[in-house]
Parts: structure tokens; sequence; C-alpha cells
């Protein structure tokens, strides 16, 4: 499928923000950033763009491009089964993001959740006949399970889990990590079923010696090589046998969809989302840190240390992700929203932590010199994003950001900008923002 199409403006700032300020302002600039500091722009000129004076300027960072033009251009194409205005970043393999303002619902729908693929849909399978192997150097020895016989001989669970892929936010790294260009939207947060994966290796005789488990699926390599496996990652045993891990064959109640791995997947809560494996038909329980593919630096790793942009870091540098950095999102109103002066505009969102929660939710009108307390509710379970509602008013009108950041109950805060640049553009937590007019 070709991907080509006019790259706006808005969309341009966001991958080439050189080239847009050319277009632009008719000269070149050095930005500091992917999210989009510009030394010295013209605010005259930036409230042209934006169709209206920049309340709070004196707040403004030196040079940062407007959300408005930072927000990227919507894909022209839809995905069958997902909704139309996901975006559509590869299509070999699936790789499609969710627009913040579709993220709202409590509990993410299928149609909405976003898919990450490293390789192609499993061809044509009898789900009768699916199996789901347990091997490995910390087994007795290999045991197989049927899909029935999972569901017939294990207690069913239902989890509420936040998964996040690893890069989601990708593209505002500068300079530009490899992969995806994701935004904001490589996150949800759906109810998973099925069994519990420590009751599964239990069963399986698993023994003190075990330290990871990796996973096999059925997704065919990009070659169609058969025979050669895509991904195939791992957890620490100890994150293996919380109660929330879950081999799942159903996502809110209904099947899982194709590109989100049915029949059969792992859902691990808050850590990247590249080890909750799809189209799963073997766990190999290792006596080591697991060595598929996928699981060698730089490959979902960042380095032990902050490292100067742009520096080439060695292998033994760097170390496996696990638990997610706490992050949040303003799923309303839709970015670009326009309210008449006097009017108060009612703010939502989500927020999560990894394996931690999230304590307190602020926003910000006025580019982070100062921060409202937001309401959070609790999540319904462990793992599960959390709910946050919050009331803003504007002094007069004009072009404003509303800015959004969780912090977590270890006391961690999500920074303002891009946090420490990596080879591969992960764990970017930067707090949300979205533009706003005030029209008088």
């Amino acid at each position: 499928m070709s991907k080509k199409r006019k790259i706006g403006i808005h969309a341009l700032y966001a991958q080439d923000p050189i080239e847009a300020d050319r277009q632009l302002w008719g000269r070149e600039s050095d930005p500091q950033s992917r999210r989009g500091f510009l030394k010295q722009a013209g605010l005259a000129a930036m409230g042209m763009a934006v169709g209206g004076p920049i309340v709070f300027a004196k707040h403004m960072p030196a040079g940062l491009i407007p959300a408005v033009l930072a927000d990227p251009a919507a894909t022209p194409f839809a995905l069958e089964g997902k909704h139309p205005d996901l975006v559509v970043l590869n299509d070999q393999p699936w790789n499609v993001e969710t627009p913040a303002h579709l993220l709202d619902d409590d509990l993410t729908p299928a149609d909405k959740f976003f898919v990450r693929n490293n390789g192609l849909v499993p061809p044509e399978f009898n789900v009768d006949q699916w199996t789901l192997t347990i091997d490995g150097e910390a087994v007795p020895e290999p045991i197989s399970f049927t899909l029935n016989e999972l569901k017939e001989r294990f207690s069913e669970h239902t989890y509420a889990l936040t998964l996040e892929c690893g890069g989601n936010g990708r593209a505002e790294f500068n300079p530009p990590a490899k992969g995806n260009q994701w935004t904001t939207g490589a996150v949800g947060c759906a109810e998973w079923t099925g069994v519990r994966l420590r009751d599964v290796l239990e069963a399986a005789g698993v023994t003190s010696a075990a330290v990871y488990v990796g996973y096999y699926g059925k997704d065919l390599h990009l070659t169609k090589n058969p025979d050669k496996v895509v991904i195939s990652r791992g957890i620490p045993i100890a994150k293996a046998m919380e109660d929330e891990t879950l081999i799942a064959w159903k996502m809110n109640g209904e099947d899982i969809p194709v590109l989100n791995g049915y029949p059969l997947r792992l859902v691990v809560g808050g850590w990247p989302a590249s080890v909750s494996g799809k189209w799963l038909t073997r766990l190999s329980v290792r006596d080591r840190v697991h060595d598929g593919p996928k699981m060698e630096a730089p490959s979902y790793r960042v380095p032990n240390h902050p490292v100067e942009p742009g520096t080439e870091v060695k292998p033994e540098d760097m170390k496996i992700i696990e638990s997610m950095p706490v992050k949040s999102l303003i799923t309303y109103p839709k970015t670009g929203a326009m309210i008449p002066q006097g009017k108060r505009l009612n703010l939502r969102g989500h927020a999560w932590a990894g394996d931690r929660s999230v304590q307190r939710m602020e926003v910000s009108i006025d580019f982070g010199a100062t921060w409202q307390t937001a309401q959070l509710s609790d999540a319904p379970n462990r793992l599960a994003w959390q709910r946050w509602t919050a009331e803003v008013g504007f002094p007069e009108p004009g072009y404003y950001e509303v800015w959004a950041r969780a912090t977590d109950d270890a006391g961690v805060a999500q920074p303002m900008v891009v946090p420490g640049w990596n080879p591969k553009g992960y764990l970017n937590n930067a707090t949300h923002r979205i533009a706003v007019k005030v029209t008088e």
C-alpha cells in the first residue's frame, strides 16, 4: 500500500522543523529538539499562524512551536476493523496509532486500540488446533495445552491493563531515532480476560532455576521465511508470576482482534508492550535472561547513564527497559478547540505510571509557569490507567496551550520537555499539550 501524501505545515513541523520554518517564515532555524524548540521565532508571526495573540507568551520557551502547528496530519487511509481516524505509520508491518482525542473512553475499544506489529499477521490457521507449549531449562519437560484446555483447566481472570509501546513519543527526539515515528497514540487500556501466566507455569512444574520467561508467536517474518523468528522477548520470572500477567483470549469481553494477537497473547501491564507477545504459541522458561530476537541491544534498551544526543552507545552500556515511566494524556477536548471568552473549559484524560500508580495530576494554561491540581480517580485495578478531570478558565482572548503533568507515587513527575535522548527514541514521557483558542 502506498503511503504517499501531501505533507502539511503541521506534519512538516513534526517531521522536519528546519524545512517547516523555512516554508512558514522564509528562513532556516536550528531546532533544539523534535518537540519543536526553534531559536528566536517571531511571536508576531507565530501569532498570525495560530490565528490570534499568544496569551502568556512571556512564559513560552524560546521558539517553541505551538501545539496547533506541531499536530501531525491525519493519514488518508484506514485499516479494516479499526477506526478510520487512526493514523497508519507503516503497513509492512502494520503500525497504527490512535489520536489522543480518540482515547477518551475509560476502556479503549478494540477499534481504537493501537497496533504495533514487528512481522506479518499469521496466515490462516485453525483455532481448534491452536496449542501453547511450555518448555525451557526451568521446566522438567515440555508440556502443551490447547486453547480449550487453557480455558477449562485454569481459573479465568479479568483485569484492565495499560499497554504502551516503548517507542511512544519517538517523533519528538532530536537527532531523530529510527523506527516508527509515534507521537502520543501508541497506548491503550483495555479489559483483558484469560488465565494467569503463573498458574500455567506452575502446572508445567517451573523450578527454582527460572530467571526469565520468553515468548514465541506465530507472526510471519517480513521475508516470509516460516523458520525465521520475528520477535521473541521476555520478562523476569518475578514479573511473570504477578497476578495481573495474563495469557489472554478476550479483549473487552470479545475475541481479541487479529491485528492485536487473536486468538492468544500475553498481556503484561505496565511494561513496554513488546513483552506482551501476540499470536502466542510457546513460552520458554529460561535459567538466564532470554536471548530471543529483539532482546539484544539496542532493541528496547536505553543507556545506563545520560548521553549527549547523537552519541553512539555500546551494547554493554545499555539496560533493558522494564517498568514504563509516569505519563498522561489530554483526551478531551481535541487539540485546536475554540471556545468563547468567559466560558470555562472542561478537561479530561488518563494517567498511568508503569508498575507504580499516579498520585497527583496537574494542568497548566501558561506554559508551565503555574499549575492547577486536577481531580484524579483511582484505577479499577493495579496497572490500569487512571481517569483525571479538570476545569480551567482563560483571562482574555487569544491562543493558549493546555499542558498536563502527572506525578507517580514515588514523587517522580513528567518532565515538561523531552527527556534524555537515547539511540532508539524510547520512553518519551514529556507533558502532553493541546492548542486552545479563546475568541472574543
